[in-house]
């Protein structure tokens, strides 16, 4: 993978190599909400969302454009970009083993039906490849308006033998899902119908002996 087109400003040109990885990823990243309120937040992270729309992911390219533009004497947003990529088939092509230190699903596509909920983001399968490329003890956060949903996710999480979920102390005191609660557009259009949240978080194990 090719990231100093994304990140030039991590770019060392006299090694011809980048200066960090990509730690964070926001899969399904949508309109950019929660890349952008984690940029100043996680300055010395590489960010990237992954989006698996088109005109979406060229919209959020134009606003980290225009973000960078807007900032450029003091090197704003230069840690965030978006890739246009489909993680449940290719996520290993990007990242490598244990490169990243958390991964968000925020507002993911509920497929109610139930012959799509083998569609669904989360999945036994998936959440292997999820802990590939996740570092230990790096996190998984995951915020939804829909209650059947939320129940999917935390009961495979649960059953998977490399996650284990964290508490809601840790929930309450962590930077992260306070930035996630407010910061995606349906994060704000649930808040504006007056609509519920459920949220949760889990932590990467470490490998079995």
């Amino acid at each position: 993978m090719e990231w100093s087109r994304l990140y030039p400003g991590f770019f060392d040109e006299s090694t011809g190599k980048m200066t960090k990885d990509v730690t964070i990823a926001d899969v399904g990243c949508g309109f950019g909400g929660l890349l952008i309120d984690l940029s100043p937040a996680f300055p010395d992270n590489l960010i990237l969302g992954m989006e698996i729309r088109v005109q979406v992911t060229h919209y959020v390219e134009d606003r980290i454009i225009a973000l960078r533009q807007k900032h450029i004497d003091t090197n704003g947003y230069q840690n965030i970009n978006v890739l246009r990529g489909n993680a449940m088939k290719f996520l290993p092509n990007f990242f490598q083993k244990s490169q990243l230190e958390k991964m968000f699903f925020c507002f993911p596509d509920p497929h109610f039906k139930q012959r799509k909920h083998k569609a669904r983001i989360i999945t036994n399968t998936l959440l292997s490849e999820y802990a590939y490329v996740l570092k230990e003890g790096g996190i998984i956060y995951t915020i939804t308006d829909v209650k059947d949903l939320h129940d999917w996710m935390v009961k495979h999480l649960d059953e998977h033998p490399l996650f284990e979920r964290l508490d809601e102390e840790f929930e309450k005191n962590d930077e992260c899902v306070k930035i996630m609660y407010n910061s995606t557009e349906e994060g704000k259009k649930v808040e504006r119908n007056k609509g519920d949240k459920f949220l949760k978080c889990f932590r990467r194990l470490p490998d079995p002996k």
